[in-house]
């Protein structure tokens, strides 16, 4: 008898968890080793547990499904991250799956085509909801570009943030310039490094004066 594929399910409602993880308890080659309702909650269980699969949604309270993905690959990369949320434009699902995740599916997905994309994924198969993967072939034909795809994934005051780090801010004068915390602009620069998968400030500067975001000299376009 085969070892059963192990996921941990990741949904900010519990009532969302309750359903995945009766479901899933039906199938006898799945056993669910947990549910969590946040991104650091999913990065903790998964340093402890090691699921073969991490069934997440999009839309947690603290770290959203991108930087979350970022994480759990970092800490495990044989883990699977399969992707369930009601966000179907391409500036959630292409950052979703440059970050790591092999499937991106949809919440109207019937339960047992949910079943079939786990044991893909297990298998290291990717699957993805169709308006997805018709996005995904807009972008193979060139219709779309991928920057523009990949910066869409930043929120607004994210994209503030990059614009004052490019201008030469420390920390500390980003907080006065938005009138947010230290703390909060830590969070956020931390945030924009996961989604965008840069190491450092510098870096962080020049994708934004490579993208138009502002000038070398500093100045916002």
């Amino acid at each position: 008898m085969t070892n059963p594929i192990t996921i941990l399910i990741v949904d900010d409602y519990e009532i969302i968890r309750k359903g995945l993880h009766s479901f899933l308890d039906t199938q006898s080659d799945f056993k669910v080793v947990g549910e969590v309702g946040s991104g650091a909650e999913a990065v903790e269980s998964v340093t402890r547990l090691i699921p073969d699969i991490v069934l997440m949604d999009m839309s947690l309270p603290d770290m959203d499904g991108i930087e979350t993905t970022v994480h759990v690959k970092k800490i495990s990369p044989r883990t699977q991250v399969v992707i369930l949320t009601s966000f179907a434009g391409e500036k959630y699902s292409f950052p979703a799956l440059k970050a790591g995740a092999i499937a991106y599916l949809l919440k109207d997905i019937k339960m047992d085509e949910l079943a079939d994309a786990l044991r893909c994924a297990a298998r290291g198969e990717a699957t993805f909801h169709p308006r997805v993967a018709a996005g995904i072939l807009q972008y193979i034909r060139g219709e779309h570009s991928e920057d523009n795809l990949f910066l869409t994934c930043l929120s607004g005051r994210e994209t503030d943030v990059l614009k004052l780090i490019a201008g030469g801010l420390t920390n500390n004068q980003i907080a006065q310039e938005l009138q947010i915390t230290e703390n909060t602009v830590k969070a956020h620069v931390g945030n924009i490094r996961a989604k965008l998968q840069i190491a450092n400030r510098v870096h962080l500067a020049v994708y934004a004066w490579q993208h138009g975001i502002v000038s070398p000299s500093g100045h916002v376009i």
